[in-house]
């Protein structure tokens, strides 16, 4: 017969993984229930910036500092090397095209002028000289042609007389002969005579040619040491204003050395440093704008510099159309750079939250207007009133735009 066992009561091992199980959950459950109560915080409504995000026209274009220059800034150099011995005028007045500015002096020039003027004189004697002795030889050898041509005549006509003699048997063939040979010596000395005559006259021309080339490269170089000497006033290349003239009386100066500058004044430029975030979209001929004196003057990009210095890059404005009537070197205008073309776009106005962000996310406050949850969102353009954003919010919410610093991680705000 069977015996009928009765059931043990209590926790046996197959219920241990649902108790584990069971614990888990509630562990879970009270992580989220105390972890929502961490991400949120109670703030004052009141003193916060809420902004509504707008849809509408986004002009793309940002605001820097311009400062006026002169069109052009020539530099001005020492031709010449010299000790300053007086500077004509000082910085800030206004020169024409070949003007004085500063007079130097170098003695070393005034002897190279001498010893180039002695050297030319003792060249120009020489060159006489030699004239003098080839027009003596000239003459010499025309004397000695004309005394040949003489001797050949008379010697002509005694072997002509000599020669009718013999045929009729009046004179020895000995004396023929003679009076022959005499006669034809006496040309062919005078066909040497007039060859020689010739050369010499080449010769002569080539050598007074070479002669007159030397003196004339002679007198060019006495003409540039004498330059020289005038280069010692350094002259204002242009017309325009002294800006800078860095040089005191008695100082060295160097040929080549930089001592000044001037501006020419016929025209002025605005030179503006901007951030390197936008070195790929600042390109000559983008148009640009600035007020000045309750009027509104047009800007054109002349020239951007590829170098970046300090996270800014350089770029020169110039005008496109009228100047402010009192416009001074020096001054500061502040310039609206247009980048791109208006477009329709979703925006929001600036604020401190983008400085802890970084645009990446944002509190969007509920409709009721008692909370602020944070969004992830994502922000493209930016001029000096808005942001474009491009994802995460819609026209017509409200957002918080005012400093994130005191919010901490909270991903929740409770709006009193």
């Amino acid at each position: 017969m069977d015996i009928l066992l009765e059931k043990k009561k209590g926790l046996r091992k197959k219920h241990i993984p649902y108790i584990a199980g069971g614990s888990v959950l509630l562990i879970l459950i009270l992580w989220m229930i105390l972890g929502n109560h961490k991400s949120r915080l109670t703030v004052e409504g009141d003193k916060l910036t809420m902004e509504t995000v707008s849809k509408g026209e986004f002009n793309d274009y940002i605001r820097i500092n311009g400062q006026v220059e002169p069109i052009n800034t020539i530099q001005l150099s020492a031709i010449e090397g010299g000790m300053v011995e007086q500077k004509v005028v000082e910085e800030g007045v206004s020169v024409r095209q070949g003007d004085v500015i500063v007079r130097l002096k170098n003695p070393m020039l005034n002897l190279n002028i001498l010893d180039s003027e002695a050297q030319l004189a003792e060249k120009q004697n020489f060159l006489r000289n030699t004239q003098v002795q080839m027009e003596q030889e000239r003459l010499s050898l025309k004397k000695e042609k004309l005394q040949l041509e003489l001797d050949v005549e008379r010697k002509k006509r005694k072997f002509q007389q000599y020669k009718q003699l013999n045929a009729e048997k009046l004179t020895s063939q000995e004396e023929y002969l003679q009076a022959k040979e005499d006669y034809e010596f006496a040309v062919n000395s005078r066909k040497l005579v007039v060859e020689r005559q010739k050369q010499d006259s080449i010769y002569r021309g080539i050598q007074i040619k070479q002669m007159e080339e030397s003196l004339h490269n002679m007198r060019e170089n006495l003409m540039l040491v004498r330059q020289r000497i005038d280069n010692l006033n350094v002259k204002a290349p242009v017309t325009g204003q002294l800006g800078l003239l860095d040089v005191e009386i008695g100082q060295s100066v160097s040929a080549g050395n930089r001592i000044g500058q001037i501006s020419v004044l016929s025209d002025y430029k605005i030179e503006a440093l901007i951030d390197e975030h936008y070195i790929d979209k600042v390109k000559a001929g983008l148009n640009a704008t600035f007020d000045r004196e309750d009027k509104n003057f047009a800007l054109r990009v002349r020239k951007v510099y590829p170098e970046v210095r300090d996270k800014q890059f350089k770029t020169d404005f110039v005008f496109a159309g009228e100047r402010p009537a009192n416009i001074r070197t020096g001054q500061t205008y502040y310039i609206n750079l247009q980048l791109g073309e208006p477009t329709q776009a979703v925006m929001i106005p600036r604020g401190s939250f983008y400085q802890t962000t970084g645009g990446q996310w944002i509190f969007v406050v509920s409709k009721d207007g008692k909370t602020a949850t944070r969004r992830t969102i994502t922000i493209g353009r930016q001029n000096p009133l808005y942001y474009e954003v491009t994802s995460g919010l819609q026209p017509g919410e409200k957002v918080i735009t005012s400093g994130y610093e005191t919010f901490g991680d909270s991903q929740e705000l409770v709006l009193q």
